[in-house]
């Protein structure tokens, strides 16, 4: 039943990614405001119009939809209309990776810090170690990204001269930014992992298996853990579908070079390729991560079943 459920989302991967796009196509069109508004107006009438029809503007809309749609079918996403010489594939091609590789930084990072710092303090319940560990879970929820990041650039890259505060040349470039982006998803983090494991412990199998002599350590790990880390595993998918696509603020105070900034620009500037390009793909990662924690659900829980 559980090969059915996911085949039958698999297939209607496509259609729902065809709504997605149509709706993306009409809102960046109705927008106030044009690609070219922010230039300088060309010298005549018939300048202006020659570059509306070199990109197909002057057509009906549902005729560069369905000109869109023919393109894609090819894996062409078309030519951005800010950045002239370089196509939406490009952009994606040449500024994706290193959004990828900032995400996947800054998501093991806050797993890494908010998994053991969840456990820790859901292990220790009412004790100095639960009250500590909250305490540092909500800290890093309520302070945001755009306050970290000039923090530690003057604090760890200025004034201790320990990493470097700008570009992405090399790992170490890496440092400051991962740990900008990954930490108030280290607070969230820690917080489901909390909640998870209380919510785990009381149940009869635990209480059981505690009444048997089993170890400690061993009944919590072995046994709670796999059932406390699925509201992790649920937000997993998304974060990490977000993450993967970039972020404007981190990118943009340490000039990395990624998809956010290409994302906000194309939409200050109404690139409509640009923008609708990148909405398909953020898209495409977050039906494709959200499938792949179902499955996970599938291996962590036993008892989850998907008609």
């Amino acid at each position: 039943m559980c090969g059915m459920y996911f085949l039958r989302r698999l297939v209607l991967l496509l259609p729902l990614l065809l709504i997605i796009s149509l709706f993306s196509f009409v809102l960046v069109r109705v927008a106030p405001g044009g690609p070219f508004d922010r230039e300088r107006k060309p010298a005549s009438p018939e300048i202006e119009l020659q570059v509306q029809a070199k990109y197909h503007l002057d057509e009906p809309a549902w005729k560069q939809y369905v000109r869109f749609l023919a393109d894609l079918v090819r894996g062409d996403l078309g030519v951005s209309l800010q950045y002239r010489n370089h196509t939406v594939n490009d952009i994606i091609a040449q500024a994706l990776p290193v959004s990828a590789s900032l995400g996947l930084l800054a998501f093991g990072f806050a797993m890494g810090v908010g998994l053991p710092l969840g456990y820790f303090s859901a292990v220790r319940r009412g004790h100095w170690g639960d009250y500590a560990g909250s305490l540092l879970a909500v800290l890093m929820i309520c302070i945001p990204g755009f306050v970290v990041a000039p923090s530690l650039i003057i604090l760890v890259g200025i004034k201790w001269r320990l990493f470097p505060v700008a570009l992405w040349v090399s790992p170490l470039h890496a440092v400051l930014p991962v740990v900008a982006l990954g930490l108030y998803f280290s607070g969230r983090i820690a917080r489901l992992m909390r909640e998870g494991m209380l919510n785990v412990m009381p149940s009869e199998f635990i209480t059981a298996a505690r009444a048997k002599g089993l170890n400690e350590n061993v009944l919590l790990l072995k046994h709670a853990l796999p059932l406390a880390i699925l509201p992790v595993v649920s937000y997993s998918g998304p974060l990490l579908a977000d993450l993967l696509t970039g972020s404007f603020v981190i990118e943009t105070i340490f000039q990395i070079p990624g998809l956010g900034a290409f994302f906000v620009n194309g939409s200050l500037n109404r690139d409509y390729t640009l923008v609708v390009g990148l909405v398909i793909l953020y898209a495409f990662l977050l039906i494709v991560l959200n499938l792949a924690v179902d499955l996970l659900y599938v291996l962590l829980d036993p008892r989850v079943r998907y008609d």
